[in-house]
């Protein structure tokens, strides 16, 4: 078994077909189509319902591994010269809607994510109900040359939320979409109000990490510094190694640090 899904731990089938019969009621349907999703995730059960609405299932044990992610990240931070800014949430009905919030936020300042629609519970499973997006691929499935091109959106995109006092804090190229109108953010985290200095700089290094490999350093770094000034670089040098050591980032650090230097200098 895949290490994801074994992690994951796996919703039995009376809990997530009371889900369904919760969904059936909320949207006055007899019947709905479900399609489960393989998707590399690890903090919930994906499914698309009725190619109208992307629907997770978040867990008691997903929580837990949220906890367990949340306290190695702000290990990581304190690692790297900082206070651990990452907010774990106690229930899984608290992630379903701090994410529902977090994508509220997203579209209130103009950038492209799902449509939120709601987030309940349903026999102590979280229920996060988004628009479900058709005709999509992630940025790390695409050629090297619409990365290219997509790098100032994704940097200017950023910069955005960072100007609106936001931060993603979960950003990786599996977490980027791309479809003929442009890039959509999904499944931002949380960071406190006094740490968000330090998670803009994650976020940096988080973006510049997943572009590297895709694009190249040269082309990672110069996008960025299109819209973020020397010193906001240099603050995301800061955390790179650790970007680094996490499993879903595999770059090269070195040339990026590289980079920037040229930048700075």
């Amino acid at each position: 078994m895949d290490l994801r899904r074994l992690v994951r731990g796996r919703v039995g089938w009376p809990r997530l077909e009371a889900v369904v019969r919760e969904l059936k009621h909320r949207y006055d349907r007899e019947t709905l189509h479900v399609r489960f999703l393989e998707a590399d995730n690890w903090l919930s059960t994906p499914m698309v319902v009725d190619d109208e609405w992307f629907v997770k299932v978040i867990s008691r044990q997903n929580s837990l591994v949220h906890a367990l992610f949340t306290t190695g990240r702000n290990l990581g931070a304190f690692s790297s010269g900082t206070e651990g800014f990452f907010e774990h949430f106690g229930t899984p009905l608290e992630m379903a809607q701090h994410e529902l919030e977090a994508t509220k936020h997203l579209r209130e300042i103009g950038l492209n994510a799902p449509a939120p629609v709601e987030a309940f519970e349903v026999e102590g499973l979280g229920v996060l109900v988004l628009e479900y997006l058709p005709d999509f691929h992630t940025l790390d499935s695409a050629p090297r040359a619409e990365v290219v091109s997509l790098a100032p959106d994704l940097f200017g995109a950023l910069h955005e939320m960072h100007d609106n006092h936001l931060a993603h804090g979960d950003l990786r190229a599996e977490n980027v979409l791309v479809r003929d109108d442009g890039i959509y953010f999904i499944d931002a985290t949380n960071v406190n109000d006094e740490g968000m200095h330090d998670a803009r700089s994650y976020d940096l290094a988080c973006a510049l990490a997943a572009l590297e490999p895709l694009a190249g350093a040269k082309v990672a770094v110069d996008a960025a510094a299109a819209v973020y000034e020397p010193q906001e670089l240099l603050d995301a040098v800061d955390f790179l190694d650790f970007v680094n050591i996490r499993p879903d980032h595999d770059f090269d650090a070195a040339a990026l640090k590289g980079e920037i230097e040229k930048q700075a200098t």
